[in-house]
């Protein structure tokens, strides 16, 4: 049974309703493709400060040229960053923190979408280990960046959660049960249940930091080529025929970056079609991503995964074991 996340009052969101953004500055995962790269393209022409948080140096630059060709007055960065290698988050966190004074929002937009059976850097099923424990770390390490700025942590997830079964506690990474479509959709299930659990937390300890969660639809992006194989990629291309464009998929992002109506908790995204496209509000979830018990299970698997503490509200994670 799908429900409404909460009743913001948002309905029929775009752009045109930023303020001006001069000043502000935004960290974007995944910014050099598909909806962040649209996504910083709606910021930057706002006048806003961009920092492209991208793993491949090349197509960063070219992206950034695109970035930067739209743009008012702000500036646009770009640092690298790789989800599926703890060591290039701690990193990516440390340039940040040594180069910039705060961050208005962190995008938490990067993904990866039905690979085959893999792992990250450090061991984790690389659906999981990328969309859901690299954002996790990264964002409890730049906790106190966002903090400064009285900002907004943005979580991306996706309508693909309403097809999830849950989360295997016994068996996150999937080793004896893996599938493409299944490893996607725990993933962004627990894009969703971290976004939501992530937003009870800051208000539990009045936190100046707004935790928001938004998906795009059914947007017309890369991803449905990168990561899936086979059929998977056949029945893509025909879906995308009918899919909206990556501008438009980007705006829920936008709102939950900058957007003034947009709220602590909240999950906005396309409403029609059951959340394949239309206009942006409050989207809806499933009661296996609402429910309380499954965010305090995962957050604490999270911590357990990657050998951190994060305890709001400190400044950042600590490592609780060598990682």
């Amino acid at each position: 049974m799908l429900r409404k996340v909460m009743h913001s009052g948002v309905s029929g969101w775009k752009p045109d309703r930023l303020d001006d953004l001069t000043g502000k500055r935004y960290m974007i995962t995944g910014a050099n493709s598909g909806l962040g790269l649209e996504a910083a393209k709606i910021l930057a022409a706002k006048n806003a400060d961009i920092v492209m948080a991208c793993r491949t140096p090349a197509k960063a630059t070219a992206a950034q040229t695109e970035v930067e060709s739209v743009a008012g007055g702000g500036v646009v960065s770009v640092v690298r960053l790789d989800l599926a290698d703890t060591s290039s988050i701690r990193e990516c966190a440390d340039e940040v923190r040594e180069t910039f004074d705060g961050l208005d929002a962190l995008v938490n937009n990067a993904g990866v979408m039905q690979t085959p059976q893999g792992k990250t850097a450090d061991g984790f099923e690389t659906q999981f280990g990328t969309n859901h424990l690299g954002h996790f770390l990264l964002n409890g390490l730049l906790y106190d960046q966002v903090a400064v700025r009285a900002g907004r942590i943005v979580v991306v997830a996706s309508i693909a959660h309403m097809r999830a079964t849950g989360i295997d506690w016994d068996d996150p990474m999937l080793d004896r049960s893996y599938s493409p479509t299944k490893a996607y959709g725990q993933s962004k299930l627990s894009n969703l249940i971290y976004g939501l659990e992530l937003s009870r937390r800051l208000a539990a300890v009045d936190s100046p930091v707004a935790a928001i969660t938004v998906h795009p639809g059914y947007a017309n992006t890369n991803l449905q080529f990168s990561g899936p194989t086979g059929i998977w990629q056949k029945l893509y291309k025909v879906g995308n025929l009918a899919a909206q464009s990556a501008e438009a998929g980007a705006y829920p992002e936008v709102l939950g970056a900058a957007g003034r109506e947009a709220r602590n908790g909240a999950y906005y995204g396309p409403t029609w079609f059951l959340g394949a496209r239309g206009p942006v509000g409050d989207a809806r979830a499933t009661s296996k991503a609402t429910d309380t018990e499954s965010g305090r299970r995962l957050w604490a698997l999270s911590e357990e995964l990657l050998g951190v503490t994060w305890d709001l509200p400190g400044n950042a994670v600590s490592n609780t074991t060598d990682t």
